[in-house]
């Protein structure tokens, strides 16, 4: 692979070489399965069961056109996202940012309040793995005995379906049809009691405020990123989120997998190509678990501010630069037509990735949550959560899930407040509040890197619901989701070079991932206001 003095430097062609240079892409999936696949994705199959995994697949496929879009649009130009929504038409807020711009802004306020919500979920697993305090200790006994209590009254339904017709295919959740037993009642109640007792001693002991583990470990991890992400660089990020994510993904979907030797658990063919077929849920919680999945949709895959972000990431891996300023040469447009091949091995790589993390833990959602009735919200999210693995690992569950989600949750943390600090500090560039050199830039990341997880930290003590800072996050991207889609079109067709346009079915895909996006941001706007 040859290079100049200039930074140009010729595509690699051979297909491990190709892989070598991706990477934007695994730093975008490592952003996003804390938040949207391990959190939104699983509370939408708790509540909705397999009907809306099609509304799923669709968020993570969906939007792949518009993020190689927005891609192709940097690599030619050498520009950031900000910097061509503030190219678009339409009105603008005096001399500085465009329409777009604004709507960016919006949309990352509640990015970050989403940041807070994951490093609030963090908190939650680590203190459950280390209580600091002795109430912590304490809340934890008595809030896995009530879970657990949850647990085995599924599986005394279960078993009495088995023992009256004789199989044992998992019982329904109508606790009237699949009643236990008289005797094994008595025992579910005399368990119960025990339970009642437990908290209401908890409770007299230390009071019904929920314990300061959470917060405090919450302040501590995030006075630690703040200080990772002061000296972090390109390379340190894309190793650290790559290898954690991996790792998580691996476990959850060999969790998938053993699970369908749990007759109780099991994902049946008829289950799966049942929540393809486009139907909406039809209980009586039908309009909460719309609205979920259409938060869900906007932040799962490459949501919006994933978008934004993917093309700052693919300058910093360097594709521009390699490609080069466009001369109007053969060779430039063979550059970049082999560096834009490189980019969209990047793009479609990491959708893979995602798209089967999303799957499985909706799966898990719907297979385990929704039958045994666990809904994931509040302190008790994580807790909720490691009920997915239970059925599977037992009692190495906890211990398993607990590792798996502080590495995905504090990656999504760590990868989305280095993300918003470099658009960020575009974007005061771009609206004219900083001057236009890359040494002001790299001053701005630096600065923001240690100043957003703070940010993040007092929307979550603020507001300590993680589950919800999350999904409202969601709905916002998923309002702005049409709109970034109209600028990747505007793009292909106002900012395309010869010898690098798409061909009519990238077109047609195009459009129709912006029509997608426009009627579920429409859809989302409905469910929210209704």
């Amino acid at each position: 692979m040859k290079s100049s003095e200039s930074g140009r430097r010729d595509p690699p062609t051979h297909w491990w070489r190709i892989l070598t240079n991706i990477g934007p892409g695994l730093i975008i999936a490592g952003s996003i399965v804390g938040s949207g696949e391990l959190i939104a994705t699983t509370k939408t199959g708790a509540e909705a069961g397999f009907t809306l995994l099609w509304l799923i697949l669709l968020g993570c496929v969906v939007k792949v056109f518009t993020q190689v879009e927005m891609g192709r649009y940097t690599l030619i130009s050498g520009k950031t996202s900000l910097q061509g929504f503030n190219e678009l038409p339409g009105p603008r807020l005096g001399r500085h940012g465009n329409w777009l711009v604004w709507a960016w802004a919006v949309m990352w306020l509640a990015s970050i309040g989403q940041q807070g919500g994951i490093i609030g979920s963090v908190g939650q697993a680590v203190a459950l793995t280390m209580p600091a305090t002795a109430q912590g200790v304490s809340e934890n006994r008595v809030a896995d005995a009530e879970q657990l209590l949850t647990f085995e009254r599924y599986a005394a339904r279960s078993e009495s379906v088995a023992f009256d017709d004789g199989t044992a295919t998992g019982g329904s959740n109508d606790p009237e049809s699949n009643a236990p037993t008289p005797q094994r009642l008595q025992e579910l109640d005399a368990r119960e009691a025990e339970v009642v007792a437990m908290r209401v001693t908890h409770e007299l002991e230390h009071g019904k405020n929920e314990p300061p583990d959470i917060k405090l470990w919450a302040t501590i991890i995030t006075i630690a990123t703040s200080v990772l992400l002061f000296v972090g660089r390109y390379g340190l990020i894309q190793t650290f989120s790559t290898v954690l994510v991996g790792s998580f993904t691996l476990l959850t979907l060999i969790n998938l997998f053993l699970l369908q030797g749990e007759v109780d658990y099991r994902v049946t063919t008829e289950e799966f190509f049942s929540g393809l077929k486009g139907a909406l849920p039809s209980s009586a919680n039908d309009s909460t678990a719309l609205a979920t999945a259409l938060a869900t949709f906007g932040i799962i895959g490459v949501g919006a501010g994933e978008l934004v972000a993917y093309p700052y990431w693919c300058l910093e891996k360097g594709y521009a630069k390699f490609t080069g300023k466009d001369d109007g040469t053969p060779e430039w447009r063979e550059r970049a037509a082999g560096w834009m091949r490189v980019m969209q091995v990047d793009a479609w790589g990491s959708m893979l990735v995602y798209t089967f993390a999303t799957v499985a833990f909706y799966l898990l959602g719907a297979a385990v949550l929704h039958r045994v009735g666990l809904n994931p919200e509040k302190s008790d999210l994580v807790r909720t959560l490691a009920v997915m693995y239970v059925p599977v690992f037992s009692n190495w569950a906890a211990g398993l899930f607990l590792f798996g989600a502080i590495a995905v949750l504090y990656s999504t943390f760590f990868v989305a407040c280095a993300g918003h600090a470099r658009v960020f500090s575009d974007a005061l560039r771009v609206i004219g509040w900083i001057d236009d050199s890359q040494a002001t830039r790299d001053k701005w990341v630096r600065g923001l890197g240690a100043f957003f997880p703070i940010m993040s930290l007092v929307f979550y003590l603020a507001f300590p619901s993680p589950a919800k800072l999350v999904l409202i996050s969601g709905v916002t991207q998923g309002v702005v989701l049409p709109m970034i889609a109209c600028a990747a079109i505007w793009f292909r067709y106002k900012r395309s070079v010869d010898g690098l346009r798409p061909g009519k079915l990238w077109d047609a895909m195009l459009w129709l991932s912006g029509i997608a996006m426009l009627i579920t941001g429409v859809w989302t706007i409905i469910a929210t206001v209704t």
